[in-house]
């Protein structure tokens, strides 16, 4: 399944708004397609190479704002249902709800296909 990008991500509600199975919080691009987080920038390859492929993992990407506005105590990703207090964090959904969730540092690679992993074993039919 391909990556996809939050085209609105502030008319999200919660995580029955979303139809993939992992959602990336990533800082927002600025007019030159830059994001402002080192941390996101670090992952971006290994996310991509991930939940690129038309055969991976369903994704979506979740841009939570320019570097003041995530700073903001009242940035709407850091208060539930999302409770996202660092960047990049990616969430794990089933059924419409987080079951798991790696934050920062824990995205490697081989914490990330330990987490895709545990997906492909829970889903049905498997």
């Amino acid at each position: 399944m391909p990556l996809n990008t939050a085209v609105k991500p502030l008319e999200l509600s919660s995580y029955e708004d979303i139809k993939e199975n992992f959602v990336i919080f990533y800082a927002s691009r600025d007019e030159s397609g830059n994001m402002w987080c080192p941390d996101c920038l670090d992952v971006e390859d290994l996310v991509k190479s991930t939940f690129g492929p038309a055969d991976g993992p369903s994704g979506l990407i979740i841009h939570v704002g320019q570097r003041s506005e995530w700073k903001n105590d009242a940035n709407q990703f850091r208060s539930a249902p999302w409770c996202i207090q660092s960047i990049p964090t990616i969430v794990k959904l089933q059924d419409s709800k987080e079951v798991d969730r790696l934050v920062e540092s824990d995205i490697t690679n081989h914490h990330l296909l330990t987490l895709v992993e545990s997906a492909v074993l829970s889903s049905p039919g498997q």
